[in-house]
């Protein structure tokens, strides 16, 4: 592995690259069943060694280990009901137009963002983001936590 870094090092250099070892992370993927398999050895990069992860985050993606994007998940939905507080503490002092604005902006584009990766992703994953879409529903509507989103 280290070869192989040093051979995409030494391309990035000629092509006036600059390729930035402390940043690097490496993570090593499988299912979870072989998990207990993968090696915990540090790489080396450059002049240091790093240590595998067990998440990384690239281009805004959280990916895991083993692939289930339950990382990505979980920091989605907490940004997002982060982002419901926030907008629920002054929805009373805002139009309803703005508040569907801010949901749109603050809650949406965040479970939008990367949802083409989602398509394999479990039920349980999947309902995780749908309570999110149905608390703002319900802020959008002011529907009270029980009362339901489908119409």
């Amino acid at each position: 592995m280290s070869d192989c870094i040093d051979d995409v090092s030494t391309w990035m250099k000629a092509n006036r690259l600059l390729p930035n070892h402390n940043k690097t992370e490496v993570l090593w993927c499988s299912s979870s069943r072989r998990q207990h398999q993968m090696p915990t050895a540090s790489v080396r990069i450059g002049t240091s060694d790093v240590q595998p992860v067990s998440v990384v985050r690239n281009l805004g993606m959280y990916v895991n280990s083993d692939v289930t994007l339950r990382a990505h998940v979980t920091a989605t939905v907490r940004a997002c009901y982060a982002a419901l507080r926030q907008i629920r503490s002054v929805r009373h002092c805002l139009p309803r137009d703005a508040v569907v604005t801010l949901v749109r902006a603050l809650v949406i584009s965040k479970v939008d963002c990367c949802n083409s990766l989602m398509a394999g992703a479990s039920s349980p994953q999947l309902r995780r983001l749908q309570s999110v879409l149905n608390a703002a529903a319900r802020l959008v509507c002011s529907a009270s936590k029980y009362e339901s989103v489908t119409s």
